[in-house]
């Protein structure tokens, strides 16, 4: 059935240091800071809420200065954002540094439910290097999916974009959202990770354009430079279809639905995305219903063609 979703993206620059005291102070000022600024999106009432990476620091900080926040930190911020999530019932990303019980670090995406409990925790599987050097944040070493009520939910943070092995992993386990919470914006790749992984990619990037872009790799809602913050319904009840050997049940589908359902066909691609708008079916049921191939299928049937015995040359 239609599975619409509000999501709400607060990507503020990163607060300077001339902004605050040092000390215990600087973990107040943060948390007021915070306060302040989830309130520009709670009356938008959103199921899902994403922040930038390392949300509860300041720049630009030594590293021994930093090191000493972020000990003085501890779980205070944590607190702050699981008694949001649980008041106003919503699920939030919250991205920080983390430190575990081994005295290492890890730049971490921690994920909150409805009533405040954490319920997942993915960690910066590609980090820069200076972020292992010089403060002692360790690489995750895999991809990280949320089961939530309205679907599945990855993660992938900043530096991450670049690496395709990663990408390929959340291709395979198929979100049905995937947060990016970051400080580089990562330009067209983007749009590269939300068709690769048949996602919607949520971009949360500290001071930048921050957005929402669907399977097919349209910005369907963003920041402006008037706004670092944005919110927009999702259906998530969807997928991508290529028009090969689909385009006559597209029609069917059309003339049997209506405004039940949305093609939306970007040019170009040969691709689609299909969105079920009833409540009685699911975008499954109607896939089956029609027989129509789904793309990663028929991605996967071509290639399958292309190696089989016969199919291919057998010396360069």
């Amino acid at each position: 059935m239609s599975n619409n979703i509000r999501i709400s993206i607060l990507a503020p620059l990163t607060p300077t240091v001339e902004q605050t005291p040092h000390g215990k102070p600087s973990v107040d000022w943060m948390r007021q800071y915070w306060r302040t600024r989830l309130a520009d999106v709670t009356p938008e009432k959103p199921d899902l809420v994403a922040l930038p990476e390392m949300c509860d620091e300041f720049s630009p900080l030594s590293n021994e200065v930093r090191l000493q926040y972020l000990d003085e930190r501890g779980d205070t911020l944590l607190e702050l954002f699981a008694d949001h999530a649980r008041r106003h019932s919503c699920y939030l990303t919250y991205p920080a540094v983390r430190e575990l019980p081994d005295g290492t670090r890890r730049n971490s995406t921690q994920l909150l439910d409805r009533k405040g409990e954490l319920v997942a925790i993915y960690n910066k599987n590609h980090c820069v290097v200076q972020e292992t050097t010089e403060a002692g944040i360790l690489n995750g070493c895999r991809a990280c999916i949320a089961e939530t009520d309205f679907g599945r939910v990855g993660f992938a943070i900043c530096f991450d974009l670049n690496f395709d092995p990663l990408r390929l992993q959340y291709a395979d386990l198929s979100p049905d959202v995937l947060v990016f919470s970051s400080v580089y914006h990562g330009g067209l790749m983007q749009q590269v990770w939300a068709y690769t992984c048949q996602t919607h990619f949520i971009g949360a990037v500290a001071g930048l354009p921050s957005g929402i872009i669907n399977p097919i790799g349209e910005t369907i809602a963003q920041t402006t430079n008037y706004r670092d913050h944005v919110s927009s319904i999702v259906n998530l009840d969807c997928t991508v279809a290529h028009y090969d050997c689909n385009w006559e049940k597209f029609a069917e589908l059309r003339e049997t639905h209506g405004a039940g359902v949305t093609i939306d066909d970007p040019g170009l691609l040969a691709s689609v995305l299909i969105t079920n708008h009833m409540n009685d079916t699911t975008i499954d049921q109607l896939v089956d219903t029609f027989g129509i191939e789904r793309r990663r299928d028929y991605m996967k049937r071509a290639l399958a063609f292309h190696t089989a015995p016969g199919h291919r040359e057998t010396s360069g």
